[in-house]
């Protein structure tokens, strides 16, 4: 079988529809990672799908190829990826949900978790040439259960995150799949609940639903500014990453999230290994050490934060991106509305939840930069850079993925992608002096490797 081998990345398969990806792929799809899963033991895989235009059509493609590898399929409709994982945790162990998580409208995809674990790199190679070469195995018996898991997973999370008072919040969902479920949640958990696109449309027509950008934050900003609100939350197109706003319109970014949630955590977990990313700010691991836990810097993608978090059972784990992973009291899978109902328990303990959030430690950073790339040329650059960094004390050089310069006074860090051909630059200063200073010794480096480097925002 011919397939497009680019919509095949690091953590996921992705691809534009129906060009690269449609239904004779989700149903290929279907039949490699059936027979793996019988391979591995595993009888049933539950499926669900995002609120793209394109999810029923390729997620029915896909159950028919898992059910002619003779595997037991729990479909779950319309799902929010979590509530796909939260199927994969506590009624089988592996699922498949149809996403195009936060791509522009006309992608779509598949996230994958295999007897357990989130699949990525060789496994999801391994599942192409399976595809490819067409070597799957056909057998009987499959059948389709359709079960609704959205009343367990709202129970889940309402008898789990308890607020110490009642709460006024804006809750945007961009029109994604997660404002089929998220409004609801925060009501049950004793919200008052200001609603800004709930209603799930593959076309998107208010915001792209990407919290990580400050364009898409805009309604949020302005509606807290309107109203008595004291809190906006803002969820992707698949609702497993959260955005936060404060009454006054900061953005509290996910490591700075993290500062708080691992200070509550290692109340209860004291000496606990938090995991987070490489992009992460320099202010996070003194914060979680003064919490009492011990601090591990890692690499950057929700697969590899999740297999590291199980090597360490760590109990929180989080990534700049937004992808929150909570052990402690969850299952360890991301979950922005999780996420949100414990950041929730934590500031309703406060009078001022604004206050609490803007007094985390912060920095001065720019956001996610891009270099553009041919294909396959960012690891390159990276093992150039790798070879080439030579920095004097105090610097501290990590290589654990792309090049990492931490100095007393804030950090550099030049990686490549996993999902597209970009490098993925990110600088922060403790003074507005030191972060200039370090993006231009940086940048320096960087124009060595790569002299006709473009530096240019991020465009997830």
């Amino acid at each position: 079988m011919q397939v497009a081998a680019s919509i095949f990345k690091a953590y996921d398969i992705r691809g534009v529809t129906p060009t690269a990806l449609n239904e004779g792929v989700a149903e290929a799809l279907g039949l490699a990672f059936g027979t793996q899963a019988i391979k591995l033991g595993e009888k049933t895989v539950a499926v669900g799908r995002d609120g793209r235009l394109s999810g029923p059509g390729l997620s029915a493609a896909l159950i028919r190829g898992l059910v002619a590898a003779g595997v037991d399929v729990i479909d779950i409709g319309l799902a929010t990826t979590p509530m796909l994982y939260f199927a994969a945790s506590t009624l089988c162990t592996s699922g498949i949900q149809v996403t195009g998580s936060h791509n522009p409208k006309d992608y779509n995809g598949f996230k994958m978790v295999l007897a357990g674990r989130a699949i990525y790199g060789e496994d999801i190679q391994a599942l192409r040439k399976t595809m490819e070469a067409e070597t799957h195995r056909r057998a009987d018996g499959g059948r389709v259960r359709l079960i609704n898991v959205s009343a367990a997973y709202q129970d889940r999370i309402v008898s789990d995150a308890k607020l110490a008072r009642p709460m006024k919040v804006v809750v945007d969902c961009g029109n994604g799949v997660a404002g089929a479920s998220a409004p609801a949640i925060f009501r049950a958990l004793g919200c008052e609940v200001i609603e800004l696109f709930s209603e799930v449309d593959g076309n998107f027509p208010n915001h792209h639903p990407d919290p990580s950008k400050p364009e898409n934050l805009q309604d949020v900003i302005r509606t807290l500014q309107e109203t008595d609100a004291e809190l906006g939350l803002a969820f992707d197109g698949d609702g497993d990453r959260l955005g936060i706003v404060t009454k006054d319109g900061q953005t509290i970014y996910p490591d700075r999230q993290m500062i708080l949630f691992s200070q509550d955590v290692l109340s209860r977990v004291p000496g606990g290994d938090i995991v987070f990313d490489v992009k992460c700010s320099q202010r996070l691991a003194p914060a979680i050490e003064a919490a009492g836990g011990v601090a591990h810097i890692y690499k950057t993608g929700h697969s590899l934060i999740k297999a590291r978090m199980k090597e360490l059972n760590s109990p929180l784990g989080g990534e700049m991106s937004g992808h929150i992973f909570f052990k402690e009291r969850w299952y360890g899978f991301d979950d922005g509305t999780y996420a949100g109902a414990r950041l929730l328990e934590i500031l309703s303990r406060s009078p001022d939840a604004s206050a609490v959030l803007n007094a985390l430690p912060t920095s001065f950073s720019t956001p996610e930069l891009n270099v553009a790339c041919a294909e396959g040329e960012p690891h390159a650059v990276v093992d150039k850079l790798v070879a080439m960094a030579k920095f004097d004390a105090p610097a501290k050089l990590s290589t654990i993925d792309g090049v990492r310069v931490d100095w007393p006074d804030g950090f550099g860090l030049i990686r490549a992608s996993n999902t597209t051909p970009v490098l993925v630059l990110r600088f922060e200063g403790q003074t507005t002096d030191a972060l200039h200073r370090i993006e231009a010794t940086m940048l320096a480096l960087l124009k060595q490797a790569k002299p006709d480097a473009v530096v240019g925002a991020s465009a997830h």
